[in-house]
Order: C-alpha cells, then sequence, then structure tokens
C-alpha cells in the first residue's frame, strides 16, 4: 500500500487553494499536487505557502528555511503542468476554479476525460451548487460531485459544509465528512498553557476534531454560511449608505457585540437563552413588535445600477473602509487576524459542549 493513500489534485493556487494544500498537508497519509495556470505559479506557491504551513507538517519544521523544497523531497508536494497531468493518479480531485459556472462545468469536463472513475470530486466553490457544475457531464461525474466548502482561510477556520447534489451518492458524502473530520488542526498556541475556568483544559481540546463539516440537506445557491454572512454584510452597507453609522463604527459594534456571542453560541441557542425560561419562543413573543419593525425595514439596495456604474453607497463604503483600514489590508492586519482566528477556534474548543 503506498505511503500517501489519499492523493489530493487542488485545481487552482489561489487564496483558497494554498490554504487548502496546507490543511491536507497536516494529515501524514496525504500528498498534494498542485495545478494553476498562471505562468508563474510556482513563484507564488514558494512566496505564499510557508505562511499557511506551522508545526503539524514535520517536514516543514525538519527544514524551516526551505519548507516547499521539504515538502517537494519527501514527496508530499508536487506541483503539475496540466489539468491531466495533476489528476491522472488522485484519489480526490478539489477545484479551486473561477467562481462562474461554465468555467467549472468546464473543470469538470476535463476532469473526467482522464481521471480515475473512483476517485472522488471535490468543489470549493462559495455558492454554485454541485448539481449546476456537473449539467454539462454524465452520471459518472454527478453521482460523485459535491461541494466542499471551506471558510477563507480553510487551514484555520473549522466548518466546512458539505452540499451533495440530489445525484451525489451517499457514500462520497460520507468520506467527505470523514476526511475532514479526522484532518488534524493548526498547531495550538495554547496546548500547553492554561485551562479557561468552567472548560475543558487543553488535553481534552487536543482529543476533539478542529474541523467541524455540516452536510447541507438540500442544495441552495451560497450554502449556509455566505448566506447568513452576506444577509449581515447588506444591511452593513445599507446603514453605512445611509449615514447611520460609519464602517468603523459598524465594525466596532459587530466585535463588541454579535462577534463574541455567536463565536461561543450561534443564533439560535443565544436568542434560546435570551428568552429566559420560555427560551426562544418567549423571546420571539417579547420582542415579537420590535423583530417585525426592523425586519420590514431592512435595506434592499442594489449592488450595481442599470448600465453598470456603481450606486452612491458602494462609493460610500468603499471610501470609509479605506479610510480606516488603508487601500488594502497589511501583511501585519492579515497576521494579526490569523492569530485572532485561532484564538477564538482555541477557546471553543475547550468550551465546545459535545451535542454542538
Amino acid at each position: 500500500m503506498s505511503a500517501f493513500p489519499h492523493h489530493i489534485a487542488l485545481l487552482g493556487a489561489g487564496t483558497i487553494g494554498l490554504s487548502m494544500a496546507a490543511l491536507h498537508l497536516r494529515r501524514p497519509d496525504t500528498k498534494v499536487t498542485i495545478y494553476d495556470p498562471a505562468p508563474n505559479f510556482e513563484a507564488q506557491l514558494r512566496a505564499q505557502l510557508p505562511a499557511y504551513l506551522d508545526a503539524s507538517i514535520p517536514e516543514t519544521t525538519t527544514h524551516p528555511k526551505n519548507p516547499i523544497d521539504a515538502l517537494f523531497t519527501s514527496a508530499r508536494l508536487s506541483l503539475a503542468v496540466s489539468i491531466a497531468d495533476a489528476v491522472r493518479s488522485a484519489t480526490i480531485i478539489q477545484e479551486q476554479s473561477p467562481e462562474n459556472q461554465p468555467s467549472k462545468q468546464a473543470v469538470w469536463q476535463e476532469v473526467a476525460r482522464v481521471a480515475d472513475a473512483g476517485a472522488h470530486l471535490w468543489s470549493s466553490s462559495s455558492g454554485i451548487p454541485a448539481s449546476a457544475q456537473a449539467a454539462r457531464c454524465g452520471p459518472d461525474v454527478a453521482d460523485r460531485l459535491l461541494v466542499a466548502h471551506p471558510f477563507n482561510p480553510p487551514h484555520l477556520m473549522p466548518v466546512v459544509e458539505i452540499v451533495p447534489s440530489p445525484s451525489t451518492k451517499p457514500e462520497r458524502v460520507d468520506f467527505a465528512r470523514g476526511y475532514f473530520l479526522n484532518a488534524p488542526g493548526p498547531a495550538s498556541v495554547m496546548a500547553d498553557g492554561p485551562s479557561i475556568q468552567g472548560c475543558a483544559g487543553p488535553a481534552q481540546q487536543r482529543n476533539r476534531p478542529h474541523y467541524r463539516p455540516v452536510t447541507l440537506h438540500k442544495e441552495i445557491p451560497g450554502f449556509v454560511g455566505n448566506r447568513l454572512a452576506f444577509a449581515m454584510l447588506r444591511e452593513a452597507c445599507y446603514l453605512v449608505g445611509e449615514g447611520v453609522v460609519s464602517a468603523r463604527e459598524l465594525d466596532a459594534i459587530v466585535t463588541a457585540s454579535v462577534g463574541p456571542r455567536w463565536a461561543g453560541n450561534g443564533v439560535f441557542e443565544s436568542y434560546h437563552a435570551g428568552g429566559g425560561p420560555g427560551g426562544i419562543d418567549a423571546f420571539l413573543t417579547k420582542l415579537g413588535p420590535t423583530i417585525e419593525d426592523v425586519w420590514g425595514s431592512l435595506g434592499q439596495i442594489p449592488l450595481r445600477k442599470e448600465g453598470g456604474g456603481q450606486e452612491a453607497w458602494r462609493e460610500t463604503v468603499v471610501r470609509q473602509t479605506q479610510e480606516a483600514y488603508g487601500p488594502t489590508a497589511s501583511a501585519d492586519t492579515k497576521k494579526e487576524m490569523a492569530v485572532m482566528v485561532k484564538g477564538v477556534v482555541e477557546m471553543q474548543n475547550q468550551c465546545w459542549k459535545e451535542t454542538k
């Protein structure tokens, strides 16, 4: 038997693709082949992938000054010159192609011509259902294809939305769920640190899966996580565009209210607790008039004007966000965000109830 029973072919080496590579490489039974059509993609990989790697991947810690060469030498990582070259011996094929339906359909058509008939087919799409992606392929693709939608960055974020189409065979769904449940998380900065009072300690934390795959019961554009996030984004843009609050002030409200609350308990559990003895039913009764008034006045804003021009709210949001945080997020900001995410996830792991 091969030392690497899982051979991942990653099609696309953008931000999600490289972060997914780090996720897969944490499993000692997995090797990764990456294909990207960009002419300079090896240089980009060498420059960017090391930032996603950590002590969970032994080869990188034994050669810290050249972790990419260490992965190449160990046969854990290789580069392909074409889709056919990448997928020919792969057991799992995961695409991160541009987020448009024709592009993804073309990828799966090409994969179907070369890949092993038993290979698992996964898409990292943010919102295009597997049934739409497989529409131009035969049942051999539709039976195997599902969406494994990670949240950015997937090498840190625990959730993976497993979204099968009506044609996806159940054993393909079970395999994907099991794969992520058994994928180690990042090296913990709290592994030897103090326990959070009232929660499990670091030792118990180590025994819990880092990744939390959730299988959706039906397809829907955008899936669940992005639909929730985009609903908040729409209302945030509306509030800033209407002059109710600035972009920086809105972020301050989110990070000091629903952010920490939902990080620990989620939407329904939080409001269930907020209802007191009557739970969420009492909450909906007590705040019903206010909720109804707010729901009825939520912002309905178009992303673009007819003819392609930008709406005024968009110009306001872009300007205020750039004024608050700079033209783009700096490398230091991205590092700080990663540390924050890692800390929140590790806190969750100590306090996470088994029923969640």
